[in-house]
């Protein structure tokens, strides 16, 4: 059950609601970045220049902390073609790597699948947080989901009971709409005992857990050393996977933007603080992603939802920089006012699960894409 330091694990770090790209990768050189956000933009002088031509916005200085040391990579453009600009739709599309219809199956339970084909460890994917991602829904796929890690409480089965309720109920809520009840159901079953093998063991990783790693009072955080823990503790488990939210900044942007990437970017650096306080930084990469980016011009309190975004992968695996190219601002080249997408997310899997954890992609993301140099 237990692995050893060599395995490569990866952390899936998704932002909810549509991260606005513009305001959070910023070409600040560029007039079009003041000319199309009369209000919702960052003072020239606040945002943190990464080189002549780029710069993050304010609040990340934790990430760019890790930049410095060749530990981030962003992926510019990132997306796929014909973006519905809806949150469902669209995060069902990361989720399955099916553009063109509603998938079965989520690619990194598909990773988990192949990573551990006789499920000899069922804690190989854990979830923290409340429900269940639909990426990491494979029928006969287990899957643990930790809403709290010191009062555990797992997807299918034991202790605290109304989590497990809610959980289920979020759950099948969400997806029996797309794919049908008996699918929910018979997912539900299938992973049901396997999961319950997982429930005690995982409780044992706060017993083992000791860190002068001070991590910040935020929810996402809160995540993060709770996946530090179970990491820490040799389980196995190779996927982790958190949420944080609420990026869909139609209003009030400049107020919840900031304390987003704050909240974010402090517990990134917190995170990974820990792992090298532990010697164990070598084997875990980051990959955090959002579900769009948000239109070029601002609607006076907010912005609205767009097509393109950007996407972080972090850690001493990386090779640190900018991959790929921000797509054109100019009027002309914008579709229905957003950024177009210029490179597939499928490629970014592929790159993950092929030079990562060593894994053919094909099967994984459902064909053949662009890969980047950035392990």
């Amino acid at each position: 059950m237990a692995s050893t330091n060599k395995d490569p694990v990866i952390v899936i770090l998704q932002l909810n609601g549509g991260n606005d790209y513009f305001n959070t990768v910023i070409p600040y050189n560029d007039p079009l970045y003041v000319d199309n956000r009369p209000y919702i933009r960052y003072p020239l002088e606040d945002i943190i220049k990464v080189d002549d031509e780029m710069g993050f916005m304010p609040n990340m200085g934790p990430i760019k902390q890790l930049y410095d040391q060749g530990n981030v990579a962003v992926i510019h453009g990132i997306g796929y073609a014909n973006s519905p600009r809806s949150h469902f739709r669209s995060m069902d599309i990361w989720h399955t790597c099916e553009p063109d219809k509603i998938g079965l199956e989520g690619w990194a339970g598909r990773v988990a699948r192949d990573l551990d084909p006789n499920k000899d460890n069922v804690l190989t994917a854990v979830h923290f947080g409340h429900g269940l991602p639909r990426a990491l829904v494979v029928p006969g796929v287990p899957v643990a989901a930790i809403a709290d890690l010191p009062t555990y409480g797992l997807l299918t089965g034991i202790g605290d009971q109304e989590q497990r309720a809610k959980a289920l109920d979020l759950f099948s809520r969400m997806y029996s709409p797309a794919v049908g009840s008996g699918l929910v159901t018979d997912y539900l079953r299938s992973t049901g005992m396997d999961a319950l093998e997982g429930a005690d063991i995982v409780k044992v990783a706060p017993e083992m857990y000791s860190s002068n790693v001070e991590y910040p009072n935020s929810s996402i955080a809160g995540h993060l050393r709770d996946i530090a823990q179970v990491y820490l503790a040799d389980l196995g488990t190779r996927i982790f996977y958190t949420q944080h939210a609420q990026f869909d900044t139609h209003s009030g942007e400049m107020g919840v933007h900031p304390v987003l990437w704050r909240d974010v970017s402090q517990a990134v650096g917190a995170f990974f603080e820990d792992l090298h306080e532990h010697g164990r930084g070598d084997n875990v990469i980051m990959y955090l992603f959002s579900e769009f980016g948000r239109r070029v011009r601002d609607n006076g309190s907010g912005t609205d939802h767009g097509a393109a975004g950007a996407a972080f992968v972090i850690g001493d695996p990386v090779k640190g920089g900018f991959y790929g190219e921000y797509p054109s601002r100019k009027s002309e080249d914008l579709e229905q006012g957003d950024l177009v997408p210029n490179y597939d997310f499928r490629g970014a899997y592929s790159t993950i699960a092929e030079d990562w954890l060593g894994l053919d992609s094909k099967p994984i993301v459902n064909g053949s894409f662009e890969k980047m140099g950035f392990l």
